[in-house]
């Protein structure tokens, strides 16, 4: 039993501070992992929800209720496509904090997302480039 639990506990550990700087605190980031998936949804509507869990650093269950989440404040709704979801973003909705509500979804993934035609195919890398965890989310 106290190997169960000081297993646990460094399994935690390792999850939390897996992205740990050289000076060995933890790293940050400006976007939520409601962002990221959105991000990940606008860059391709036809993924898999395991697929974005990858790209972002969480697991699949989390980008469901994520997903759910998103659904809900109507950013964005699913549509059957055979057996898997395609996702199609509600850009016209605008953000929810005061600070940004002037601004819609559509105007932050204008900023973020490269469309194909400005892109030579080289800049992004997709999963090539990530490990889970690395970039500072929580497993």
């Amino acid at each position: 039993m106290g190997n169960a639990i000081s297993i646990s506990y460094l399994s935690y550990v390792s999850r939390r501070y897996i992205s740990a700087d050289m000076a060995g605190s933890p790293q940050w980031n400006f976007f939520t992992n409601h962002a990221h998936v959105l991000i990940c949804l606008a860059r391709n509507p036809e993924q898999s929800l395991r697929e974005v869990a990858l790209s972002v650093g969480i697991t699949e269950r989390a980008v469901q209720r994520i997903v759910a989440d998103l659904e809900g404040a109507d950013y964005l709704s699913r549509a059957r496509s055979g057996r898997r979801n395609t996702y199609v973003l509600h850009p016209d909705v605008h953000l929810r904090h005061a600070l940004e509500s002037h601004r819609t979804i559509g105007d932050l993934l204008d900023v973020i997302v490269v469309k194909e035609a400005e892109s030579d195919g080289d800049d992004y890398k997709g999963l090539e480039n990530w490990t889970v965890g690395e970039h500072g989310s929580e497993v």
